[in-house]
């Protein structure tokens, strides 16, 4: 597994990680039942504290990404509830789609971006999951 960590960024580390492990699942780069590095193996590869990789494992365990497993440490396992997650996509979409409408930022260019990002996923299985075709 690949991770890059910006830390110049704004944007915290453990939510850095977070982020790319999710896309990491939804381009097939991780599948389902994969293991991640323990906490320790993957805080001394990218070069950051325990404790922040031990916070994104914990995040992307509540938010239905990853199972913790004394033996296995985190594995990927998909708590599928998709109300909950088109729940969690309005409110997400809520923030950026008024930050595009600030910028000048049209519908359908928001409707391309869109299209083309789900494209570059072409995670099949999530449809399959869902009853999509």
């Amino acid at each position: 597994m690949y991770v890059e960590i910006d830390f110049n960024s704004d944007e915290a580390i453990y939510i850095q990680l977070r982020n790319q492990i999710i896309i990491g699942i939804a381009t097939e780069e991780i599948k389902e039942g994969d293991t991640l590095p323990s906490v320790r193996q993957l805080a001394e590869l990218i070069g950051i504290n325990m404790h922040t990789v031990n916070k994104a494992y914990t995040v992307l365990r509540q938010e239905g990404f990853v199972k913790l497993d004394r033996r296995k440490g985190a594995v990927i396992a998909l708590d599928v509830d998709k109300l909950q997650a088109l729940k969690e996509l309005e409110q997400d979409l809520t923030v950026v789609l008024a930050r595009a409408i600030c910028k000048n930022i049209s519908r359908a260019e928001v409707h391309q971006l869109v299209d083309a990002l789900f494209d570059s996923y072409g995670n099949l299985d999530c449809k399959k999951k869902s009853g999509e075709q």
